[in-house]
């Protein structure tokens, strides 16, 4: 059975809980020293909001070195937690009742030295450009979803109940809003969005390529986001029953990409061919065993085959 290896995190509301993030100081410090002696410039370390839940931050930079970056970052974290006697875990939802594990990209689109998203005139403090691409984001999230929530046991984390901390700070509609994080996207400051849609398991270089076909599908097409929504949207969701939802499972999902034109003509039909195949015999060797059920306990199948995604 899996659990917390500070058994001293017992709070409903850990978060930025200074105390456990210095029981983990040996373990957070060699990770942020690596990252400073690659020049990734880290900037927060912090206790999330879960138990044995850690953030650390690092300097964006373009999509691919970022992509790489990702890559490397969750192979380090593995690696140095294992020589600390601990098993890091990216999982999207490794506890039932407790905030699981996003992946969360903050987007900006740079033209030579200039951030183009940027328009100091707007009320968000973004551009039009930047309004078509997230407008392409939220056209296209339900079939990325196959590509951002990959898993089956993502879809604990989409769309999942409150959790002890009484927030799952994931996800269900497909909305945007200012500096609000009970949406999918939000705008927390001028020139850039934050999408919200990724967990922990997701692949870092189909995150960044579904994001930049997205954004080039929007901005293309000139697709307008609508008006931002300034409401607690864990609350006020029955008030929008026309918002389009986030897919309920991974089946649903890759029949949105199964669908999806525009997906097939930014990776090609082969690229998507090939991971419609992937992905449906994860499904057929965990309908083996188990049977999925938002309400049911996390199966062993998914702690398994998802534990050290």
């Amino acid at each position: 059975m899996s659990k917390i290896a500070d058994a001293r995190v017992t709070q409903s509301i850990p978060c930025f809980d200074q105390s456990a993030l210095m029981r983990r100081d040996d373990l957070i410090k060699e990770i942020c020293d690596a990252m400073l002696e690659m020049g990734w410039n880290p900037y927060q370390n912090d206790h999330e909001d879960a138990n044995g839940q850690f953030e650390m931050n690092w300097d964006y930079t373009n999509c691919l070195q970022t992509a790489d970056r990702h890559v490397f970052f969750k192979y380090m974290v593995k690696s140095l937690a294992e020589k600390h006697g601990l098993r890091a875990t990216f999982m999207p939802k490794p506890f039932e009742k407790l905030t699981g594990n996003g992946c969360h990209a903050h987007v900006s689109l740079w033209q030579d030295k200039k951030n183009v998203f940027l328009d100091t005139g707007d009320k968000l403090g973004i551009s039009k450009i930047a309004y078509n691409f997230l407008g392409g984001v939220m056209r296209l999230a339900q079939p990325l979803s196959s590509f951002f929530n990959p898993n089956i046991n993502s879809y604990r984390r989409i769309n999942a109940p409150s959790t002890t901390s009484g927030a799952t700070w994931s996800p269900s509609s497909i909305s945007y809003t200012g500096n609000n994080r009970t949406h999918m996207i939000r705008i927390p400051d001028a020139g850039r969005f934050e999408l919200r849609l990724m967990d922990g398991s997701a692949n870092p270089y189909l995150l960044q390529a579904g994001i930049i076909a997205a954004g080039i599908e929007g901005m293309n097409k000139r697709i307008d986001p609508g008006e931002p929504l300034m409401v607690n949207m864990y609350e006020k969701f029955t008030d929008y029953p026309n918002l389009e939802k986030l897919p309920n499972d991974i089946e649903e999902a890759l029949s949105k990409l199964e669908d999806s034109k525009e997906l097939k003509d930014a990776f090609g039909e082969k690229v998507i061919e090939s991971y419609l195949k992937l992905k449906n015999k994860q499904i057929e060797d965990f309908s083996k065993e188990e049977t999925f059920n938002k309400k049911s306990p996390i199966t062993d199948w998914e702690k398994l085959n998802t534990l050290d995604c």
